[in-house]
């Protein structure tokens, strides 16, 4: 089973910092990464800027579609008002078909603002409490939402990368 878990850290630079830390994880066999990406919300900005971080995907990785929808979702989607809500209510609903909630990507969306970043992980393996301990908790908060077997098969079906 795999768990969707978002790193939200109080700074915008911190995920940055936390990629370092979860390749180093991730060689001792600690935690097995299928897919990352990170966002960084410099204070002042509108925006985000997203990256997908093809040095902690494995192989199978779910690719440019499936970030875009997330982040489009998180990000952009309340930006467009009542014109796209239908569209945004269907394509959120095919992340529900997949294990991804309207509750998971409304806790993303109050939480990512201006002056944080965050580090979404798509994994598996975790020894959670060494993969904790590296973590500054202070400075950060722990989402997740946890795939069953039939939601990260459908997830990857739909969105993962051609090898």
């Amino acid at each position: 089973m795999a768990t969707l878990t978002v790193w939200k850290i109080n700074d915008p630079d911190g995920a940055e910092r936390a990629v370092a830390k979860l390749e180093g994880l991730q060689s001792q066999g600690l935690i097995k990464i299928h897919d990352a990406a990170m966002v960084s919300w410099q204070e002042g900005k509108k925006k985000p800027k997203t990256k997908q971080l093809h040095s902690l995907a494995g192989a199978g990785a779910l690719g440019g579609a499936f970030w875009g929808l997330l982040f489009g979702l998180i990000f952009f989607i309340p930006l467009f008002g009542l014109v796209v809500g239908a569209a945004a209510g269907a394509l959120g609903g095919s992340l529900t078909d997949v294990g991804i909630d309207d509750r998971f990507i409304a806790q993303a969306r109050d939480r990512i603002t201006p002056g944080t970043s965050a580090l979404f992980l798509l994994s598996s393996d975790a020894v959670v409490d060494k993969v904790e301990a590296e973590f500054d908790l202070s400075n950060a908060e722990l989402l997740y939402t946890n795939l069953s077997s039939e939601n990260e098969a459908k997830l990857r079906e739909t969105f993962a990368e051609e090898a």
